[in-house]
Protein backbone atom coordinates (compact mmCIF):
# COMPACT_ATOMS: atom_id res chain seq x y z
CA UNK A 1 0.00 0.00 0.00
CA UNK A 2 1.50 3.85 -0.84
CA UNK A 3 -0.27 6.89 -0.18
CA UNK A 4 -0.06 10.26 -0.90
CA UNK A 5 -2.24 12.28 1.63
CA UNK A 6 -2.31 14.97 3.75
CA UNK A 7 -3.52 15.98 7.03
CA UNK A 8 -4.67 19.02 9.19
CA UNK A 9 -2.60 20.85 11.15
CA UNK A 10 -4.42 23.99 12.83
CA UNK A 11 -5.17 26.30 10.19
CA UNK A 12 -3.48 24.76 7.38
CA UNK A 13 -2.35 21.15 6.50
CA UNK A 14 0.56 19.16 6.09
CA UNK A 15 2.09 16.95 3.20
CA UNK A 16 2.74 13.30 3.70
CA UNK A 17 3.27 9.84 2.05
CA UNK A 18 3.04 6.32 3.96
CA UNK A 19 3.52 3.04 2.61
CA UNK A 20 3.78 -0.91 4.18
CA UNK A 21 0.75 -2.78 5.69
CA UNK A 22 2.04 -3.57 8.91
CA UNK A 23 0.72 -2.58 12.33
CA UNK A 24 3.74 -1.37 13.69
CA UNK A 25 4.01 2.51 12.73
CA UNK A 26 7.60 4.47 11.63
CA UNK A 27 7.41 7.87 11.41
CA UNK A 28 10.28 9.64 9.06
CA UNK A 29 10.87 13.13 9.32
CA UNK A 30 13.38 14.59 6.51
CA UNK A 31 15.93 17.34 6.30
CA UNK A 32 16.16 21.06 5.25
CA UNK A 33 15.38 19.49 1.68
CA UNK A 34 11.96 19.43 2.83
CA UNK A 35 12.06 23.53 2.15
CA UNK A 36 12.81 23.58 -1.41
CA UNK A 37 10.18 20.25 -2.23
CA UNK A 38 7.82 18.58 -0.16
CA UNK A 39 7.09 14.76 -0.17
CA UNK A 40 3.81 15.35 -1.97
CA UNK A 41 2.76 13.05 -4.74
CA UNK A 42 6.40 11.01 -4.28
CA UNK A 43 4.88 8.25 -2.03
CA UNK A 44 6.14 5.27 -4.60
CA UNK A 45 9.81 7.27 -5.34
CA UNK A 46 10.22 7.28 -1.38
CA UNK A 47 9.35 3.77 -0.37
CA UNK A 48 12.10 2.50 -2.36
CA UNK A 49 14.33 2.07 0.41
CA UNK A 50 11.62 0.93 2.75
CA UNK A 51 10.74 -2.50 1.48
CA UNK A 52 11.77 -4.38 3.68
CA UNK A 53 9.42 -2.56 6.35
CA UNK A 54 6.58 -2.85 4.50
CA UNK A 55 5.02 -6.41 6.25
CA UNK A 56 5.27 -5.15 9.94
CA UNK A 57 5.54 -1.55 9.65
CA UNK A 58 3.38 1.26 8.38
CA UNK A 59 5.88 4.05 7.33
CA UNK A 60 4.47 7.35 7.41
CA UNK A 61 6.84 10.46 5.89
CA UNK A 62 6.19 13.80 6.59
CA UNK A 63 6.95 17.53 5.20
CA UNK A 64 6.53 20.29 7.16
CA UNK A 65 3.31 22.18 7.35
CA UNK A 66 2.09 24.18 4.49
CA UNK A 67 1.91 27.57 5.72
CA UNK A 68 4.72 28.45 8.74
CA UNK A 69 5.09 32.01 10.14
CA UNK A 70 7.77 34.05 10.86
CA UNK A 71 9.96 33.27 13.81
CA UNK A 72 8.38 29.24 13.39
CA UNK A 73 11.11 27.36 15.59
CA UNK A 74 12.07 23.73 15.79
CA UNK A 75 10.20 23.00 19.05
CA UNK A 76 6.82 24.69 17.06
CA UNK A 77 7.51 22.54 14.25
CA UNK A 78 7.39 19.30 16.46
CA UNK A 79 4.54 20.34 18.01
CA UNK A 80 3.29 20.70 14.66
CA UNK A 81 4.11 17.07 13.87
CA UNK A 82 2.73 15.53 16.67
CA UNK A 83 -0.72 17.17 15.90
CA UNK A 84 -0.42 15.66 12.57
CA UNK A 85 0.29 12.13 14.05
CA UNK A 86 -2.77 12.20 16.51
CA UNK A 87 -4.67 13.96 13.81
CA UNK A 88 -4.07 10.21 11.53
CA UNK A 89 -4.28 7.70 15.09
CA UNK A 90 -0.63 7.71 15.22
CA UNK A 91 -0.43 7.12 19.20
CA UNK A 92 2.92 5.78 19.28
CA UNK A 93 5.45 5.37 16.60
CA UNK A 94 9.51 4.71 16.29
CA UNK A 95 10.91 8.16 14.70
CA UNK A 96 13.18 8.34 12.53
CA UNK A 97 14.49 12.07 11.78
CA UNK A 98 17.33 13.01 9.50
CA UNK A 99 19.29 15.83 9.74
CA UNK A 100 16.93 18.59 10.53
CA UNK A 101 14.41 16.24 11.13
CA UNK A 102 16.45 14.97 13.56
CA UNK A 103 16.31 17.75 15.56
CA UNK A 104 12.69 18.24 15.68
CA UNK A 105 12.66 14.68 16.59
CA UNK A 106 14.84 15.65 19.63
CA UNK A 107 11.89 17.75 20.82
CA UNK A 108 8.97 15.23 19.79
CA UNK A 109 11.26 12.49 22.32
CA UNK A 110 11.59 15.78 25.03
CA UNK A 111 8.33 17.11 25.18
CA UNK A 112 6.30 14.35 23.61
CA UNK A 113 8.05 11.05 25.14
CA UNK A 114 4.72 8.76 25.29
CA UNK A 115 4.51 9.21 21.34
CA UNK A 116 7.88 8.22 20.68
CA UNK A 117 8.81 3.82 21.43
CA UNK A 118 12.14 3.90 19.52
CA UNK A 119 14.06 7.25 18.45
CA UNK A 120 17.10 6.92 15.11
CA UNK A 121 18.61 10.52 15.12
CA UNK A 122 20.66 10.57 11.39
CA UNK A 123 23.25 12.75 10.69
CA UNK A 124 21.66 15.71 13.22
CA UNK A 125 22.92 17.76 16.03
CA UNK A 126 22.04 18.84 19.30
CA UNK A 127 22.63 22.84 18.12
CA UNK A 128 23.13 25.03 15.77
CA UNK A 129 27.52 24.50 16.19
CA UNK A 130 29.68 26.74 14.77
CA UNK A 131 29.73 24.52 11.39
CA UNK A 132 26.42 23.87 11.09
CA UNK A 133 26.10 28.17 11.52
CA UNK A 134 28.76 28.61 8.75
CA UNK A 135 26.48 25.92 6.13
CA UNK A 136 23.17 26.87 6.71
CA UNK A 137 23.83 31.08 6.65
CA UNK A 138 25.75 30.49 3.18
CA UNK A 139 22.77 28.35 2.00
CA UNK A 140 20.56 31.08 3.25
CA UNK A 141 22.88 33.87 1.69
CA UNK A 142 22.19 31.75 -1.85
CA UNK A 143 18.86 31.33 -1.26
CA UNK A 144 17.93 35.13 -1.15
CA UNK A 145 20.64 35.70 -3.89
CA UNK A 146 18.27 33.29 -6.29
CA UNK A 147 21.50 31.45 -6.98
CA UNK A 148 20.38 27.83 -7.28
CA UNK A 149 23.13 26.15 -9.09
CA UNK A 150 25.16 27.24 -6.23
CA UNK A 151 22.86 26.33 -3.30
CA UNK A 152 22.49 22.44 -4.97
CA UNK A 153 26.11 22.95 -5.88
CA UNK A 154 27.14 23.26 -1.96
CA UNK A 155 24.68 21.34 -1.07
CA UNK A 156 25.85 18.50 -2.66
CA UNK A 157 29.98 19.02 -1.68
CA UNK A 158 28.85 19.00 1.92
CA UNK A 159 26.45 15.58 2.01
CA UNK A 160 28.70 13.17 -0.13
CA UNK A 161 31.88 11.09 0.18
CA UNK A 162 34.71 12.64 -2.06
CA UNK A 163 34.03 9.31 -3.84
CA UNK A 164 30.44 9.76 -4.91
CA UNK A 165 31.38 13.68 -6.39
CA UNK A 166 33.89 12.70 -8.63
CA UNK A 167 31.47 10.15 -10.36
CA UNK A 168 28.00 13.03 -9.87
CA UNK A 169 29.87 16.10 -9.73
CA UNK A 170 29.47 17.24 -13.69
CA UNK A 171 25.67 16.54 -13.13
CA UNK A 172 24.86 18.88 -10.53
CA UNK A 173 23.80 21.95 -12.62
CA UNK A 174 21.82 19.54 -14.88
CA UNK A 175 19.87 19.19 -11.54
CA UNK A 176 19.77 22.31 -10.09
CA UNK A 177 18.21 23.49 -13.84
CA UNK A 178 15.31 20.94 -13.60
CA UNK A 179 14.99 21.60 -8.92
CA UNK A 180 14.67 25.13 -8.64
CA UNK A 181 11.53 26.37 -6.53
CA UNK A 182 9.10 29.00 -7.62
CA UNK A 183 10.14 30.56 -4.43
CA UNK A 184 12.60 30.33 -0.99
CA UNK A 185 10.17 31.38 1.60
CA UNK A 186 9.49 27.82 2.40
CA UNK A 187 13.45 27.33 2.69
CA UNK A 188 14.13 30.44 4.36
CA UNK A 189 11.81 29.57 7.24
CA UNK A 190 13.24 25.89 7.93
CA UNK A 191 17.21 27.51 7.60
CA UNK A 192 16.12 30.02 10.07
CA UNK A 193 14.67 27.78 12.34
CA UNK A 194 17.91 25.83 12.30
CA UNK A 195 20.14 28.41 13.20
CA UNK A 196 18.10 29.06 16.57
CA UNK A 197 18.10 25.31 17.89
CA UNK A 198 19.30 23.97 21.24
CA UNK A 199 18.40 21.02 22.41
CA UNK A 200 21.49 20.82 24.74
CA UNK A 201 20.24 21.36 28.23
CA UNK A 202 16.94 18.82 27.50
CA UNK A 203 18.93 15.79 25.71
CA UNK A 204 18.88 13.84 29.54
CA UNK A 205 14.88 14.13 29.08
CA UNK A 206 15.02 11.77 26.18
CA UNK A 207 14.14 7.95 27.72
CA UNK A 208 13.80 6.29 24.82
CA UNK A 209 16.02 3.28 23.76
CA UNK A 210 18.11 5.88 20.67
CA UNK A 211 20.66 4.89 18.07
CA UNK A 212 22.58 7.66 16.20
CA UNK A 213 23.71 7.47 13.18
CA UNK A 214 26.91 9.95 11.57
CA UNK A 215 29.46 9.87 8.92
CA UNK A 216 32.90 10.43 9.92
CA UNK A 217 33.50 13.12 7.65
CA UNK A 218 29.98 15.42 7.71
CA UNK A 219 30.21 19.01 6.51
CA UNK A 220 27.36 19.93 6.93
CA UNK A 221 26.70 18.89 11.31
CA UNK A 222 30.25 18.60 12.11
CA UNK A 223 31.84 15.28 13.87
CA UNK A 224 31.76 15.83 17.10
CA UNK A 225 27.69 16.18 16.82
CA UNK A 226 27.00 12.71 16.91
CA UNK A 227 29.33 12.16 19.80
CA UNK A 228 27.61 15.09 21.80
CA UNK A 229 24.00 13.43 21.31
CA UNK A 230 25.62 10.24 22.34
CA UNK A 231 26.79 11.74 25.58
CA UNK A 232 23.86 13.72 26.57
CA UNK A 233 21.39 10.70 25.67
CA UNK A 234 21.70 7.98 28.58
CA UNK A 235 19.95 5.33 26.96
CA UNK A 236 21.86 5.81 23.34
CA UNK A 237 24.19 3.93 21.01
CA UNK A 238 25.96 5.58 18.27
CA UNK A 239 27.02 4.23 15.01
CA UNK A 240 29.59 6.32 12.33
CA UNK A 241 30.42 5.18 9.27
CA UNK A 242 33.32 5.45 8.31
CA UNK A 243 34.43 7.53 5.26
CA UNK A 244 30.82 8.62 4.74
CA UNK A 245 29.36 12.35 5.30
CA UNK A 246 26.07 13.47 5.88
CA UNK A 247 24.75 11.42 2.86
CA UNK A 248 25.05 8.46 4.52
CA UNK A 249 21.18 7.73 3.81
CA UNK A 250 21.94 7.94 0.49
CA UNK A 251 25.67 6.18 0.32
CA UNK A 252 25.27 3.78 3.37
CA UNK A 253 23.91 0.29 1.65
CA UNK A 254 22.89 -0.97 4.63
CA UNK A 255 21.83 2.19 6.42
CA UNK A 256 18.10 0.89 5.84
CA UNK A 257 18.83 -2.41 7.44
CA UNK A 258 20.54 -0.75 10.09
CA UNK A 259 17.69 0.85 11.17
CA UNK A 260 15.11 -2.13 10.25
CA UNK A 261 17.15 -3.78 13.03
CA UNK A 262 17.21 -1.25 16.11
CA UNK A 263 13.42 -1.41 15.90
CA UNK A 264 12.67 -4.79 15.71
CA UNK A 265 14.80 -5.06 18.83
Amino acid sequence: MRKNGCVAVGNTEMYYVSFGNGNKKLVVLPGLSDGLATVKGKAWILSLPYKKFFSDYTVYMFSRKNEMPEGYAIRDMANDQVMAMKNLGIDQACLLGVSQGGMISQYIAIDHSEMVTKLILAVTAPNANAIVKETVSNWIGMANRGDHTALMADTAEKMYSEEYLRRNRKYFPLIAKFTKPSGYDRFLKNARAILGFDSRKELSKINCPTLIIAGSDDHTVGNDAAFELNRGIANSELFVYDGLGHGVFEEAKDFYDRVLEFCNQ
